[in-house]
């Protein structure tokens, strides 16, 4: 089973440390942003199931880069600060966290709010419809449907997993053997073209449907799913 992955954004090199300390013991993967920029370039390339972001940041503030982040995604967030007024609280939120940590923190109490987050959305994730929207393009795999320009179009189930992934990770790179494994399975052993022939179906249901997304090629190493 893969390592739930999560994202600790501090501009403190000690409290990221120290967290991924305990974290990578506890069997999580983790990587560490020290500034908001930094994070939302994270969110799309290590695509994390949990964030930890602190508030008072360089470049970007824990707010903006909440706000940002719940545009296109519902990855748990829970906010770290060292502020204690009520009013911290309620904007994060608003804006969409999910749990809220005072600092100085006991990292058992970390971990244990960390559970509890991924838990609650694991939940929540088991009952919600499996959808994801683009301009003139909706995939939606708990009913297996493809949507291009208010058409229904008929697509075998591998494709529709196939492009449903890419969608999912918008602007991420994944090589043809990655693609083999996240949406054929651990148990496939074909030829990596098996890729390029449902890549190259596909193109021919979305050319050209919208200037504001792409199936697109990445030469010498594999294909993404680009929003403009």
């Amino acid at each position: 089973m893969d390592k739930q992955k999560i994202l600790i954004v501090d501009d403190d090199q000690n409290i990221c440390e120290l967290l991924r300390m305990y974290l990578d013991k506890d069997g999580y993967d983790t990587a560490i942003a020290g500034d908001g920029e930094q994070a939302l370039g994270l969110v799309n390339t290590y695509v994390p199931d949990l964030i930890m972001l602190d508030i008072m940041m360089p470049k970007l503030d824990g707010w903006q880069v909440c706000r940002q982040v719940r545009k296109t995604s519902e990855v748990p967030i829970i906010m770290l600060t060292a502020k204690g007024e009520v009013f911290d609280k309620i904007l994060g939120l608003e804006l969409g966290a999910d749990d809220y940590i005072s600092k100085p923190f006991d990292t058992k109490e970390v971990l244990a709010r960390i559970k509890a987050v991924l838990r609650r959305s694991s939940e929540k994730n088991k009952n919600a419809v499996k959808e994801v929207r683009f301009d003139k393009l909706v995939i939606n795999l708990t009913n297996y449907e493809l949507t291009v320009d208010g058409k229904q179009i008929d697509t075998p189930p591998k494709e529709l997993e196939l492009i449903y992934h890419l969608a999912s990770n918008p602007n991420r790179v994944y090589t043809r053997d990655q693609l083999l494994d996240e949406v054929w399975g651990f148990d496939y052993y074909g030829d990596s073209r098996t890729v390029d022939v449902h890549v190259k179906r596909l193109r021919e249901k979305l050319e050209n449907v919208s200037p504001k997304w792409s199936l697109k090629t990445v030469w010498g190493v594999g294909y993404k799913f680009e929003v403009k």
